[in-house]
């Protein structure tokens, strides 16, 4: 979720967008399925004698708990961070956690971890539970790739030739192999190189999987470091940066407390968190993570499931759990925020063209609202009157078709 909203959207939109947004923003973002409340409304929108709606609307995101624009608005008001938690989070527990999480590093699509050559680099053998000093041979990379029997090993590379490695004089590990150094290790990735603190494990997603994942096992906060500069504008104030962290740091600890078991616990892009590594850390966002550091919110002694996106609108959503209500959210409404308020124009062709049993649009309809802020808040439920059929959607489907920046919206 950096200021670079990561929603489709389209080409002019983008254009403009370009220059300003923060990118969720799911990132923290989409898990559960809000309990959405419905006011029935009876609200009809003829096709324009031009045959183009102007849309507007209010945000960006789906709107559950902290607003990101928001939180940068009541920080300029004077806010804390831990103000500004209890503000979007209310009935949380600030909290201190700690341990580490595993994370999958999606773009290493290839079965094998290849990391640049460094002093200190060492091998952990997860199956034997030894580690291993990597000898300083004149490689220039090693990796832990798939052998003969599914089972790991190791080589190093010296010009362009590759060489097996025997840790201990065994042609391959026991188990899945994991790169570990003193400070940030560099992975080679098929389109760049990036370096990450903690391990860097060739997981297996099952035992009998002849494929691995990359997986960077990493402190919460060393985690973080990466992930707020990827969320938010890194000149922000500290406090709204800061809020940032622990809301970030807790939506780990709620997503690795969920999946325990699993080979990764969390992902680094906008279906999960957006984490880019040691190469994206800035000073500003570091500090914030320090200044934080280990703090969590809790509901009931549990992590929280600390959702946020990058503009409520001025109004929250509501979500699925009881800190994350539907409320008026007076910081949203920042003279910087370009998303508290937007405008789109959207054609009737473009409308039948995706929904082509339409036959003729003739109006679109909506039908139910979840009753909070103008024109009764967010879309629930809409309806496209055609010729030949109706077709009945959600906001959020709508929202998704077209490009838009959130599912409270109107037409003119």
């Amino acid at each position: 979720m950096r200021p670079r909203y990561a929603v489709a959207l389209t080409a002019s939109l983008a254009l403009v967008l370009l220059s300003f947004a923060p990118q969720l923003l799911r990132s923290g973002a989409d898990g559960a399925t809000p309990s959405t409340a419905r006011v029935g409304v009876n609200q009809s929108y003829p096709v324009p004698g031009n045959g183009r709606y102007t849309v507007r609307g209010h945000g960006y995101g789906h709107g559950h708990g902290m607003s990101q624009w928001g939180a940068q608005g009541a920080a300029l008001a004077g806010q804390t961070y831990r103000q500004i938690l209890r503000f979007y989070y209310p009935g949380t527990d600030l909290a201190n956690a700690a341990r580490k999480v595993r994370v999958l590093i999606t773009a290493d699509t290839t079965s094998d971890v290849v990391v640049l050559a460094r002093s200190g680099l060492r091998l952990r053998d997860r199956g034997a539970g030894r580690t291993y000093d990597l000898p300083t041979n004149g490689a220039t990379r090693w990796r832990v790739t798939v052998g003969s029997g599914n089972n790991n090993v190791v080589d190093y590379q010296e010009g362009s030739t590759w060489h097996r490695w025997r840790p201990g004089g065994a042609a391959a590990l026991q188990g899945e192999g994991e790169f570990r150094a003193p400070g940030p290790i560099a992975l080679v990735k098929p389109n760049r190189t990036t370096r990450y603190h903690g391990f860097l494990r060739a997981a297996k997603a099952s035992p009998g999987s002849t494929s691995r994942d990359t997986v960077n096992v990493v402190t919460l906060d060393q985690y973080v470091k990466g992930v707020v500069p990827s969320e938010v504008y890194t000149s922000w104030r500290p406090a709204a940066l800061q809020a940032q962290a622990v809301a970030a740091r807790t939506y780990a600890a709620f997503e690795r407390a969920a999946h325990e078991a699993r080979h990764y616990q969390i992902c680094d892009t906008t279906a999960c968190q957006v984490y880019g590594g040691v190469d994206e850390e800035v000073a500003s966002t570091n500090a914030a993570v320090e200044a934080t550091a280990r703090e969590i919110l809790t509901y009931g002694g549990e992590p929280a499931f600390t959702q946020f996106s990058a503009s409520s609108g001025g109004w929250t959503s509501a979500g699925n759990f009881p800190y994350l209500p539907a409320k008026a959210d007076p910081y949203d409404d920042t003279a910087s925020n370009p998303a508290h308020d937007w405008q789109e124009t959207l054609s009737a062709a473009t409308i039948r063209n995706r929904y082509p049993s339409l036959g003729t649009l003739r109006r679109i309809r909506v039908t139910d609202r979840n009753g909070h802020g103008q024109w009764q808040g967010r879309v629930v439920r809409m309806v496209l009157d055609g010729s030949r059929n109706d077709v009945v959607l959600s906001g959020d489907s709508f929202r998704s078709d077209f490009g838009l920046r959130s599912n409270w919206f109107s037409f003119s």
